[in-house]
């Protein structure tokens, strides 16, 4: 994963830890007080969450205990790998596009971040500007130029 990865998992932990077990341990407490547990909805609300928070601190924590963080602006390559910011053209439409390639957590296609293991990614990687990238997409292929790598 990215720098920008691991900060961002390492803030939605903090706030789930510092903000958000807090808040969901009173709500089962005061629920609590409403007497008969098996039809307060309250309860069962607030023990859902709590189960659903538990459940992504523990995601999270093992996520950055796997991870390999990686600083994109420390690579220097001339070639398409993870961490590059590339410009691609489709060769039919002459729209260009910028992705980012990045790890399965951070991908969002709508702000142009792409998983190292989609079709995409992995058509460009080890490309060079001006090398052609073939995409297997489920409309068909698709072919990009590559018109530019850069790492920031």
């Amino acid at each position: 994963m990215t720098v920008k990865g691991k900060r961002a998992l390492d803030e939605e932990l903090k706030q789930l830890m510092t903000v958000e077990r807090p808040t969901v341990v009173k709500a089962i407490e005061i629920a609590r007080g409403h007497g008969d547990l098996k039809e307060n909805a309250d309860y069962s609300a607030a023990k859902e969450r709590q189960s659903f928070i538990e459940g992504r601190i523990q995601e999270i924590n093992s996520k950055l205990a796997r991870a390999q963080v990686i600083d994109p602006s420390t690579i220097k390559s001339e070639k398409v790998v993870f961490g590059a910011i590339i410009v691609v053209e489709d060769q039919e439409t002459n729209k260009q596009t910028q992705y980012q390639i990045v790890g399965v957590d951070e991908a969002d296609i709508k702000i142009g971040k792409i998983s190292i293991t989609s079709p995409t990614a992995r058509a460009m990687i080890g490309k060079l500007p001006g090398d052609e990238a073939v995409v297997n997409a489920p409309k068909g292929e698709v072919r990009y130029d590559i018109i530019n790598v850069r790492y920031e």
